[in-house]
């Protein structure tokens, strides 16, 4: 397939501040451009649907809902595998005036089941095992009345997916909501705590819309393959073209990356988006090959640091004119925040970010604001009860911005902990810490619940860490904490490159005194006399790339025989 898929009408502004008014734009601008396509797998054609009938399908959904009681605010769970009928119902969903309800299956049967249970939907559009057990803990659920199977139904309590109406007519309107009006539930994976649900309106959608454009220059008609399911909703709403690539979103650092390389060059996809952990296996797979990536102008990579050996890996395998990988930064509740290209890491930033500067996650979003303030598990009622530190200065991350989200569902604590009032607006704690430098660019040095207090004073995970990645042996490093908070132990655990790890003592030995001389070469890391060494480290569901610092701090404390872990 060549770019005959690219087609040059301008989207016009929509008419509603329901996001789902943005995909009837799109199918008024360019209906007959593809919406999405499902590449060819084994026994599978290819499936594709234009923009005219993903919109006249969001609307056969909408009618569907309403007919079986679907009213406005009424909460329905999601949980489809990521195709045409889950961007589909997304829009149905959000036509309908319903509230989304986005929860990862990749963090497990237990918290998913905490995170429904705090949620009380109204009912579920799924695939049938996710129905089979709703049936099976219906009292769990007494308010599910309303509910869609996708697949094969064999329950009397859930309406078909293609049975929901008959075709609309493409004239139906979305309920005429305000743009603080609720759209989606999204749960967030949860690495440094429970899962909470992220309340995000229309208006904020649409804010998160026009932010990636304008700072990526996303043209209509591009090709988009997205490695991560929420992100193709942004392309019907941008006029973009969505190829789902046949991947196991929960696993991307498993990801084949055939199944990534191969459609990019099938659909001469413009566009792409993964976790750092599904372009090291793109960037080692061209690295092994010596192929490179044709037609990708750009590619995006969110949900932790990148590290460096993959932004060269990629800048390598990117042919393109003047392409480059991008690295947005942001959270669940405050998407996107800021952004920086590979190009300007490796030439400018990446050397003071091996020496412990921690990681530079570049100039902010036009319309983003960001200050730096002291560090304080407590929560700040107003902005005056803040204090605001200097340029160059480590401190707590909070954004100002027009796509940060008020609340978390039912958290009223959580969310008093999170958000800062100023005025009639507010701001957001990111949980991160860093600081700002002299050009404004956002410096990115950890989490701040995995700073580690020290006899000696803060230790940043990011920033420790980078001292030890840079032996040619070490994959990733981890700094954790043992034993009570302010005089805890500071210990690194490495996970060696494939083949690395140490066998015997004369080789755990040796390691260990390499690791340690460049622990005393930098002033960050000249306290630390303990390594550990571990196999495989625990990350987070979601992206496969976020240590999960906590499980392994405990990991270190039964290791060392501390009965204490402080993060």
């Amino acid at each position: 397939m060549t770019n005959d898929l690219l087609s040059e009408p301008t989207l016009l502004p929509p008419a509603s501040a329901n996001i789902a008014e943005r995909l009837r734009e799109t199918a008024r601008a360019a209906p007959s451009q593809a919406a999405i396509i499902l590449p060819p797998r084994s026994r599978r054609a290819e499936r594709r649907i234009s923009f005219a009938d993903l919109d006249r399908e969001a609307d056969r959904i909408a009618d569907g809902l309403a007919a079986i009681g679907v009213q406005n605010g009424h909460r329905i769970v999601l949980m489809v595998r990521p195709g045409i009928e889950f961007i589909a119902l997304t829009f149905g969903l959000f036509r309908s005036g319903a509230t989304a309800v986005l929860i990862d299956p990749g963090m497990g049967l237990k918290r998913v089941m905490r995170c429904l249970v705090e949620v009380e939907p109204d009912g579920f559009a799924a695939i049938p095992i996710v129905h089979a057990v709703r049936r099976l803990r219906r009292r769990t659920f007494p308010h599910a009345r309303f509910n869609v199977c996708v697949g094969r139904n064999i329950f009397r309590d859930a309406v078909a997916y293609d049975r929901l109406t008959p075709d609309g007519d493409g004239n139906r309107r979305a309920p005429m909501v305000a743009a603080s009006d609720h759209a989606a539930i999204i749960f967030t994976s949860g690495g440094t705590g429970s899962p909470k649900g992220v309340v995000y309106e229309h208006g904020m959608f649409a804010a998160q819309v026009e932010m990636l454009r304008n700072q990526f220059n996303i043209q209509p008609g591009e090709i988009d393959l997205p490695g991560f399911p929420l992100f193709a909703l942004f392309n019907a709403a941008m006029q973009v073209t969505t190829v789902v690539p046949d991947i196991d979103p929960t696993r991307p650092a498993k990801v084949d990356p055939r199944k990534i390389l191969d459609p990019i060059r099938r659909y001469s996809v413009t566009q792409a988006f993964g976790s750092p952990a599904l372009w090291n296996r793109v960037g080692r797979e061209c690295e092994k090959t010596g192929e490179t990536i044709p037609h990708l102008r750009r590619a995006l990579s969110a949900g932790a640091p990148v590290p460096r050996h993959v932004l060269q890996r990629m800048t390598k395998a990117l042919s393109e004119p003047g392409a480059d990988l991008h690295t947005p930064y942001g959270a669940t509740e405050a998407l996107p925040v800021a952004s920086i290209a590979a190009s300007e890491v490796l030439s400018e930033t990446s050397e003071l970010s091996r020496r412990g500067a921690g990681t530079c996650v570049g100039p902010l979003f036009e319309q983003v604001r960001a200050k730096i303030i002291e560090i304080t598990p407590e929560p700040l009622a107003t902005l005056a009860d803040a204090n605001e530190l200097p340029a160059g200065a480590i401190g707590e991350i909070i954004v100002q911005s027009p796509s940060a989200t008020r609340e978390y569902f039912r958290r009223p604590q959580e969310t008093s902990l999170a958000k800062i009032a100023d005025g009639d607006s507010f701001w957001h704690r990111m949980g991160d810490v860093g600081y700002l430098d002299e050009h404004g660019r956002l410096w990115f040095c950890g989490r701040k619940a995995h700073v580690v207090e020290s006899p000696h004073g803060r230790m940043f995970s990011v920033c420790c860490e980078a001292i030890f990645n840079e032996h040619p042996q070490v994959y990733r490093s981890a700094l954790v904490g043992v034993g009570p908070k302010g005089q805890s132990r500071p210990v690194i655990v490495i996970e060696p490159e494939s083949g690395c790890f140490p066998r015997g003592k004369p080789q755990r030995e040796r390691f260990t005194s390499e690791l340690r001389q460049l622990a005393i070469g930098n002033p960050l890391t000249e306290s630390v006399d303990t390594f550990l060494f571990h196999r495989s480290f625990p990350v987070d569901v979601r992206h496969n790339i976020k240590i999960d610092r906590e499980r392994l701090g405990r990991w270190a404390a039964k290791t060392l025989g501390v009965p204490q872990v402080s993060q």
